[in-house]
């Protein structure tokens, strides 16, 4: 990772009420402002529909979005100005990702090893014929 780029976190709720082609739209724009600007998106996680806490600009409900991005710190001022100004979005949160916090994902996103099969015993046949045994 570039020292000017760091790793920043964006939630920002969308106006449910649009329809998904218009929520795709805005989402689109967020990405685009990032990338035009010299971002790169690592993740975009659409959290979907849901009840709001507290009504905001009289809407209850929110489509959620979640975006993992790398970027200079320049970039901030201008993708939270863009947040300010579109209507569509209701509100918005962006964090910086410190060592911790990406230690702690990345210990997370380990897959847990399986434990081995145990392996299957061998059979005793089931017929054996004595070997001392004569016949006749």
């Amino acid at each position: 990772m570039d020292k000017a780029k760091q790793l920043y976190e964006t939630t920002f709720i969308v106006n449910a009420s649009l329809d998904d082609t218009q929520i795709d739209t805005v989402i689109s724009r967020v990405q685009d402002t990032i990338g035009k600007n010299g971002g790169l998106v690592k993740a975009l996680n659409k959290w979907g529909r849901k009840r709001l806490s507290y009504s905001i600009n009289k809407k209850t409900n929110g489509f959620y979005v979640n975006i993992e991005f790398e970027a200079p710190g320049t970039l901030l001022a201008l993708l939270e100005r863009s947040f300010q100004l579109d209507e569509m979005i209701l509100r918005y949160l962006t964090i910086v990702l410190d060592k911790k916090a990406i230690a702690a994902r990345a210990a997370a996103a380990v897959p847990v090893a399986q434990p081995e099969a145990a392996p299957v015993p061998a059979r005793e046949p089931l017929f054996t014929e004595p070997a001392n045994e004569k016949k006749g």
